[in-house]
């Protein structure tokens, strides 16, 4: 089963047939929405909305936790997902495409881990998306749309829900940053803990407020980020029914070596709550 995690202006599935809802509860909570299942050139596929249907999930208090263990629950192995981001580069203009390989947190009130509570993990991120399917997802890209996504990037992600000052704007400019949102983190660390591979397709909204005749909205957001939803399904459309079947990664073993706190030492009431996700290292 693939996952597919929709950002803002993606609240519905893709073209599925046998579709299903799931309400999925899990040892964090509930997820954003019932997750939507069906099936797309003989893959089944999750869909869920990052911010609920009605977008009532702001960036900070959005379920992540409760998302990713409700994909994994029910099988989910990979995860797609898409952001709507502000560019910091003036050759990356509203309605661009593009796929990052790197990001840069600058958050800080959100449960970047499923582990605690008795329980110390060590998790790897020096690549925080799935090499394998950030290259799959720039290819499907480029098949499925005419000007294709660009392949690299940094995505500085940024607590929010308020857009940046001018300063820090061109702040993350003058590091040679590419796009900025509000959502890449905790998702793409807790897909890492749950052995899962991820990557993203970010679609520009905006040019944040670097640019000198250009002020980000609510409404410009809104208005590019509802015109590269097309285009960002058929890259998904593409990317799914094209995904080999083996994972040529090493996400599927990522906690392999990474718990720090011996075994007998770890609550029982933590052991139960990561069981599906750590059990077979403990």
């Amino acid at each position: 089963m693939i996952g597919f995690i929709g950002g803002s202006g993606i609240y519905d599935a893709l073209d599925l047939e046998n579709v299903r809802e799931e309400d999925v509860t899990t040892p964090f909570g509930d997820p954003s929405a019932p997750v939507t299942v069906g099936e797309m050139a003989g893959t089944e596929v999750a869909f869920l909305p990052r911010h609920g249907r009605n977008h009532q999930y702001n960036p900070t208090n959005a379920p992540y936790r409760a998302n990713i263990h409700a994909l994994k629950q029910l099988g989910v192995e990979r995860i797609l997902a898409s952001n709507a981001v502000g560019s910091l580069r003036e050759d990356l203009p509203p309605q661009a495409l593009l796929v990052p390989d790197q990001i840069f947190d600058r958050t800080s009130h959100r449960p970047y881990s499923f582990f605690g509570e008795g329980m110390v993990v060590h998790m790897g991120f020096a690549d925080p998306y799935c090499p394998h399917m950030v290259d799959h997802l720039a290819e499907s890209a480029g098949t499925a749309t005419e000007e294709g996504a660009e392949k690299g990037g940094t995505y500085v992600c940024i607590e929010g829900p308020q857009y940046s000052t001018r300063a820090e704007s061109e702040f993350f400019r003058a590091q040679g940053w590419d796009v900025v949102g509000m959502t890449a983190i905790p998702e793409a660390k807790l897909a890492r803990e749950a052995e899962m591979c991820y990557a993203t397709i970010t679609g520009i909204t905006d040019y944040d407020v670097w640019k000198q005749d250009a002020e980000v909205t609510l409404d410009e957001v809104l208005e590019n980020a509802a015109a590269n939803e097309t285009a960002i399904k058929r890259v998904i459309d593409h990317a799914i029914e094209h995904l080999p079947d083996e994972r040529d990664c090493d996400c599927g073993h990522a906690l392999e070596g990474t718990i720090n706190t011996p075994s007998e030492e770890i609550p029982e009431a933590t052991k139960q709550q990561v069981d599906l996700l750590a059990g077979e290292y403990l």
